[in-house]
């Protein structure tokens, strides 16, 4: 869906990036640390920045070529942009902001106003004005306004910085499903590891100016350190029930089960859960007598090099899970690939941020 190659060089920074989306769109994440060059990227993708060389194709159609010297005017990229601010014109209605966006629209739009209106809630604010309006109302409108470019790709930049995680948790829902439901693909800048995980399917992880890891959510995660406190896992399990006498819900990872606090969430919902590397216990027998209420048989898949005391272990339970361990108890357990373990995990060690509903 879209192709980015950029370099540019800011004072003494330098950005030197390439990646491209998977061709059935979805929503990308760019993430990384402040100053790790995420704005930069998305404002030249956007126009309002030029790569001193380069290429960037959105939809098959080619918007900055410095070998052919064509760089299309941002009025021109067909390109739906949504700042951390909302940036709505104040002095006029919600109605007539979202009407703003229609008249950049093509001639036969994919994205109908009632449409719009109806999946991000805002029909009783169409007659106020930005003041009058909540910061999430605001960005909803501003979500809105973008969708109504018909644009061919929808970039976000922190779009939910300056909200509570209140606020925060009404709009992301509405985020995640934005691509499947008007068929525009995402690029989506954050350094919140709470909402990649809610809405992103692919994930570029900057550093420097650099793309450091590029792939799935699950995948990226597993191999970086994305979230800056250590490698840890992201996997996949859907809603397998609910043990209300003692406030925990079971999910289904593969065969295996993980329980954790209680979540508000049907039997059947899918989600995504962030396990650190370093809360994973590794054992040899499944223990007795012990609080932990996550025991994980699995298969040690990899281990590789942590630093001086330590190594990080990939155990399949289905799914991948990462483990971090001292090298004496790696040698002390003789972990080696193809050997069976059984993992443990705290169901309180995962905290509620680190379980994303999809």
């Amino acid at each position: 869906m879209f192709h980015v190659e950029i370099h540019r060089r800011l004072g003494t920074f330098e950005l030197d990036v390439a990646f491209a989306s998977r061709d059935e769109g979805g929503v990308t994440a760019l993430f990384g640390a402040s100053g790790a060059g995420k704005t930069a990227v998305v404002d030249c993708v956007a126009g309002l920045a030029r790569p001193d060389s380069g290429r960037i194709v959105v939809g098959g159609r080619v918007l900055f070529d410095s070998v052919t010297g064509l760089d299309v005017p941002t009025s021109r990229r067909g390109l739906g942009y949504v700042f951390q601010d909302s940036r709505l014109f104040p002095h006029l209605t919600v109605r007539r902001n979202l009407a703003y966006g229609m008249r950049r629209a093509a001639s036969s739009p994919r994205v109908a106003f009632d449409d719009v209106v109806s999946r991000l809630g805002i029909g009783h604010l169409l007659d106020r004005r930005p003041r009058a309006l909540s910061g999430g109302e605001r960005q909803r409108v501003a979500v809105g306004r973008a969708l109504l470019t018909d644009p061919a790709l929808l970039l976000m930049d922190e779009p939910l910085a300056s909200l509570d995680q209140a606020r925060k948790d009404e709009l992301l829902p509405f985020l995640a499903e934005l691509p499947a439901r008007f068929g525009v693909p995402i690029l989506y800048v954050s350094h919140a590891v709470d909402e990649i995980l809610r809405v992103a399917d692919d994930l570029v992880v900057l550093g420097g100016g650099r793309v450091l890891a590029t792939g799935s959510v699950e995948e990226v995660i597993g191999r970086t350190d994305a979230a800056g406190s250590g490698r840890s896992s992201v996997l996949a399990a859907v809603v397998d029930g609910h043990e209300d006498d003692y406030g925990l819900t079971r999910l289904r990872v593969g065969e295996a089960v993980l329980r954790v606090a209680r979540l508000d969430l049907l039997a059947g919902a899918r989600v995504r859960v962030q396990i650190r590397a370093a809360e994973v216990i590794l054992g040899k027998t499944v223990p007795r007598d012990l609080s932990v209420q996550n025991v994980l048989p699995g298969t040690v898949r990899a281990l590789g090099d942590a630093g001086p005391s330590r190594v990080w272990v990939e155990v399949d339970v289905g799914a991948p899970l990462l483990a971090e361990v001292t090298r004496r108890a790696a040698a002390q357990l003789g972990l080696a690939v193809g050997e069976p373990v059984v993992a443990l995990v705290k169901s309180l060690s995962i905290a509620p941020g680190r379980i994303a509903a999809r």
